[in-house]
């Protein structure tokens, strides 16, 4: 039952914004700042975002180089390069709208982890520069083998190592705080723990039902315009859309004395991720132990995934040094069989922006703005 004074203040707006993660709020900021008079609710299921926004290692980046040579091969030239400027234009996006200082920006490089059976790639390096240099003007990939013995790694097994100058990495809690309290600022409305049930277009409007954890009646709001960034999510409201969840698991070490990298690391065509946070690891990934397991939305981490990140810190990154872990968690990406992120219009007032591939972080700030352009022009 909704009372007189909230029919009339707080379940009617112009733009309705499902889910609170990095693309939803930059979506709802990005329409306020388009629209500025208009109204703008976003709505979101858990108490904190509930996907992988805040569930992340934190990486700037934009694939490495077996990741975009395992996307030339399945999409040509162009459209990686085209996947790869969404990703480096919306890292830009995210940095100018925060601020590096607010999101923790350090640009320490990335760095490729090779091992023997990769160590071909090596060759390949010349002509994905090639590839890359209309948008990054100068090489993104180069060799640093001498690196390996420097960093720590164990040389058995790591072949050799590629630099990326242009990588960074970020505190995703800080950027989530970041965006929220901007997103307030400029007058948006959030709601948290706020489950949508069903999105229906009605005659000119939209009606959005949210679960009412007091009694069985969901509450209904209504909206002239509904923007669905809810991700790996999108499906639970529209059914058959082409995306599947990926559960990626990430593990955090305690402060390892003198540890002597610093930089995002990534290996296994970016199955396997590792960055410093100060004296820290955070090490996440291994969907590709089982692909079938791990397409879940379960938010759960699993002895298989697990011991394997733990026993690739002890041979393989860290050998020989003393850590323990002291954090582990699961976050749900949002994955199809195409690369490229879902940006469409389900009707004229409701629109989807999903399926990030795991780089949210790159895509979501740039992908916020997109929805909002296709939503604002009705």
């Amino acid at each position: 039952m909704i009372s007189f004074w909230e029919k009339r203040s707080l379940v009617d707006y112009n733009y309705l914004v499902i889910g609170g993660g990095i693309v939803g709020l930059s979506t709802a900021i990005s329409i306020k700042e388009k629209v500025p008079k208009s109204s703008v609710l976003v709505v979101e299921r858990g108490i904190l975002p509930s996907g992988a926004s805040t569930k992340n290692t934190g990486f700037a980046c934009f694939g490495s180089l077996t990741e975009l040579l395992c996307d030339i091969k399945n999409m040509g030239e162009d459209q990686t390069l085209a996947l790869v400027e969404a990703r480096w234009l919306g890292l830009q996006r995210l940095k100018s709208r925060l601020g590096e200082k607010k999101i923790d920006y350090q640009n320490h490089g990335g760095y490729e982890l090779l091992r023997e059976n990769e160590a071909d790639v090596i060759h390949s390096v010349q002509s994905v520069n090639k590839i890359l240099s209309p948008l990054f003007r100068s090489d993104v990939f180069s060799e640093r083998k001498a690196l390996i013995r420097q960093f720590g790694f164990n040389r058995k097994v790591i072949k050799n190592l590629i630099y990326n100058p242009f990588e960074g990495q970020i505190d995703t809690g800080k950027m989530m705080k970041s965006l929220t309290s901007l997103a307030q600022q400029k007058g948006v409305d959030l709601l948290t723990g706020a489950r949508v049930l069903a999105v229906e277009r009605g005659p000119g409007a939209v009606e959005v039902r949210v679960e009412n954890i007091l009694n069985m009646q969901p509450i209904p709001f209504r909206a002239d315009y509904v923007a669905i960034c809810t991700n790996a999510f999108a499906r639970d409201l529209v059914p058959g859309m082409e995306i599947s969840p990926g559960r990626g698991q990430i593990l955090v070490t305690s402060p390892v004395q003198d540890l002597p990298f610093k930089g995002t690391f990534h290996f296994d065509q970016g199955f396997f991720y590792f960055r410093n946070f100060g004296e820290r690891i955070i090490f996440g990934g291994g969907r590709n132990i089982d692909f079938d397991e791990e397409t879940s939305y379960e938010f759960e981490v699993t002895p298989p995934v697990m011991d394997n990140l733990k026993r690739m810190l002890r041979e393989i990154i860290i050998p020989g040094r003393d850590f323990d872990i002291v954090g582990q968690w699961a976050g749900i990406m949002g994955f199809g069989s195409e690369r490229t992120p879902i940006l469409k219009k389900i009707s004229d007032r409701i629109v989807v922006g999903a399926r990030l591939g795991g780089m949210g972080v790159a895509i979501g700030s740039r992908l916020g703005d997109q929805i909002c352009e296709l939503i604002v022009s009705g």
